[in-house]
């Protein structure tokens, strides 16, 4: 029978092999924390129909929203200007009101880069989507008004 004699290990290289396996743990749950979803499962069907909501509504000029910011996308790019169009985000406020945020990012003519962050909130009870953002606001047609304004009567027309 043969026997090894081992040597310890030095107090150094323990710390270092204990501190690399440290890092790479953290490292895993950070990229966990991050890259999983956090929205609870019984609240993904509401989300997905404030999504919808919001990017089927009518938008100025386009049929809905998304092809409203997916038409801008492509203009950009057929004038030879850089453009990139964020991922939907979708975040429950209250109740039935839930926020939707998408940006985009796109270049002026003399090359200097722009940020817009276009919000909606959708009330999935009334089916309704309201701009929230001076950029949304400009996708989104105004609601009319649900009293026709009242028009005064001219002076001297009173009826007695």
């Amino acid at each position: 029978m043969v026997e090894h004699d081992t040597l310890p290990r030095p107090f150094g290289s323990r710390i270092t092999h204990y501190a690399v396996a440290c890092v790479v743990l953290l490292g895993a749950l950070y990229y966990v924390w991050t890259t999983l979803p956090s929205a609870t499962p019984a609240r993904a069907p509401q989300e997905a129909e404030a999504l919808a909501l919001v990017q089927n509504h009518p938008a100025i000029g386009y049929p809905t929203i998304a092809q409203a910011m997916n038409g801008h996308v492509r203009a950009m790019k057929d004038r030879g200007q850089g453009v990139r169009l964020g991922e939907w985000r979708v975040k429950h406020v209250e109740g039935d009101v839930f926020e939707i945020r998408i940006q985009l990012r796109d270049q002026g003519v003399r090359g200097q880069w722009f940020e817009r962050e276009y919000i909606w909130h959708a009330h999935l009870q009334l089916k309704k989507v309201n701009a929230a953002s001076l950029p949304a606001d400009g996708v989104t047609p105004k609601a009319p008004d649900p009293d026709p304004p009242t028009t005064p009567s001219p002076p001297g027309s009173s009826t007695r």
